[in-house]
């Protein structure tokens, strides 16, 4: 059922830290915001813990809940925001990964209380469609749950008011590339409105665009087939992980040094 199924929790685990690392490097979790969760099983999930940075944490550090959210293991409280990812596993079963993040332009559009609801580019009809807003909810309460559910089935990303974003996907990486995808066109959306000249497609072309995805969407299943769900290249331990990262620092700094030299 799950393409993740296949994973063991220590995969999972370090996949959680990989992507968490790679959210906060975007300057998507500032401080200890966000949180990333994935199927464990058909009736567990793992979760990131509250009060954490993403960039520092550790596959130990991940948190185990049922889905009522009740913690079944872990050394450290899961993140008070476990609600809005319950929300989005009981409506979608077929998800198997969720992300909250705080990206910069995207937040800001939810801040104005403006959706991504401008189709600008060919790549927002090909990928997310209409990112919509959901409506106000405090952070930590069942309000968030809520104002997300009426959204959360026809929908991949949400922006949410006032907040940040929530993305979701089959595993991990789909969740993280939606995310990645919403601030990119956040990020269009702000310069075309700058520019004073922004020319949303028409409706034919939205249309054949959407043609054109239902084509792009078979050749990507069908590539895919047989591949894991993040790909090659996965760190197979912690020490992996870790030297994985250490790997891409010294690559920076070495290239900073010969630019400087």
């Amino acid at each position: 059922m799950l393409e993740q199924k296949s994973l063991t929790e220590c995969e999972l685990r370090q996949d959680l830290v990989r992507f968490s690392k790679w959210l906060s490097r975007l300057g998507f979790t500032p401080g200890t915001s966000g949180n990333l969760s994935v199927r464990l099983d058909e009736k567990r999930l793992l979760v990131t813990p509250t009060g954490a940075s993403k960039y520092l944490l550790t596959p130990a550090d991940m948190v185990i809940v049922d889905l009522q959210g009740r913690q079944l293991a872990g050394s450290r409280k899961v993140t008070s925001e476990v609600n809005m990812h319950l929300a989005v596993y009981h409506h979608r079963e077929e998800v198997a990964a969720v992300i909250h993040s705080h990206p910069p332009i995207a937040t800001a559009f939810a801040c104005a209380g403006r959706a991504l609801d401008e189709m600008l580019c060919q790549e927002a009809v090909m990928t997310l469609g209409i990112v919509p807003l959901a409506k106000y909810a405090t952070t930590g309460t069942d309000e968030v749950a809520a104002s997300l559910i009426p959204l959360i089935p026809e929908h991949e990303a949400i922006l949410m008011a006032n907040h940040g974003v929530v993305s979701y996907g089959k595993t991990l990486l789909e969740a993280f590339l939606k995310m990645e995808t919403v601030e990119h066109l956040a990020h269009i959306g702000l310069i075309a409105h700058q520019l004073g000249s922004a020319q949303p497609l028409r409706t034919d072309q939205v249309e054949q665009l959407r043609h054109a995805k239902v084509k792009y969407v078979q050749n990507s299943t069908e590539a895919s087939d047989g591949e894991r769900s993040v790909g090659p290249g996965r760190p197979t331990n912690e020490s992996d992980v870790n030297g994985h990262f250490r790997a891409e620092e010294e690559i920076k700094v070495s290239s900073i040094r010969t630019t400087t030299h």
